[in-house]
């Protein structure tokens, strides 16, 4: 079951460890690239503070963004400014977004996102969560999807596999994460998940849930991943 104040406060302590890191940085590595192609340091950092105020927007009943082309410019604005600056939008859009999370009362409600997504608002803290936990890790500060959460990347297989069923892009998928980190250490969420479309030649692809947590979200390419049946499927972009 989705607790979405329990996960408001996995954002909270995921923050703090990622303004720990980024802090210490020198600015001018907070100039170098990430690795998020075309993006530096600053550009991830930017869009976590503009990510942030997004959701507020959901929550409160607004558009997420007022376009693409804004979202792309005030990330292009805010990627600029000095280190110190960015970190502490971080930490005051976090702060909003923490706020406007505790007094919000219909988490049964279906809100709005990007491009016409639709979801439960009571699984926007986990979003949140997702875009501070994999950006973090984009950072290329040496926080690896091996240091991520366990129950955090259980939870985040399940929702890209959920975002990959029924499109026909994708042959029928078996995951199989193996090893220590298999899945949900609450036991909600299991080792196992299905996704892709329902025609072609079915594949099952397992491997340690990093290992499948980065190819799903297209952070790695595979190569520690076994697959029976098939080759290891090309995904499309998120």
């Amino acid at each position: 079951m989705i607790d979405p104040l329990r996960d408001l406060d996995s954002v909270r302590k995921a923050t703090d460890r990622l303004l720990a890191a980024a802090a210490s940085m020198e600015d001018s590595r907070a100039a170098e690239p990430s690795l998020l192609p075309g993006w530096s340091r600053r550009h991830v950092l930017a869009h976590i503070s503009r990510n942030a105020d997004a959701l507020v927007n959901v929550l409160e009943g607004r558009p997420m963004y007022a376009s693409a082309e804004a979202r792309d410019a005030d990330i292009e604005r805010d990627a600029s400014r000095p280190l110190a600056v960015q970190l502490a939008d971080v930490r005051d859009s976090a702060a909003r977004l923490q706020a406007a999370g505790a007094a919000f009362a219909d988490w049964n409600r279906t809100v709005e996102l990007r491009n016409g997504v639709r979801d439960a608002a009571a699984r926007i803290p986990f979003r949140r969560l997702a875009e501070v936990e994999l950006h973090h890790v984009d950072l290329g500060l040496g926080y690896e999807l091996e240091d991520l959460p366990e129950e955090f990347t259980g939870r985040e297989i399940a929702m890209l596999a959920e975002r990959f069923t029924g499109n026909a892009n994708v042959p029928p998928t078996r995951l199989v994460a193996t090893g220590e980190a298999a899945g949900d250490v609450s036991g909600d969420v299991s080792g196992e998940w299905r996704t892709g479309g329902t025609e072609g030649d079915p594949v099952t692809v397992s491997g340690p849930a990093p290992a499948l947590l980065g190819w799903l979200s297209g952070r790695r390419e595979g190569t520690a991943l076994e697959t029976a049946g098939a080759p290891l499927p090309a995904l499309p972009p998120l």
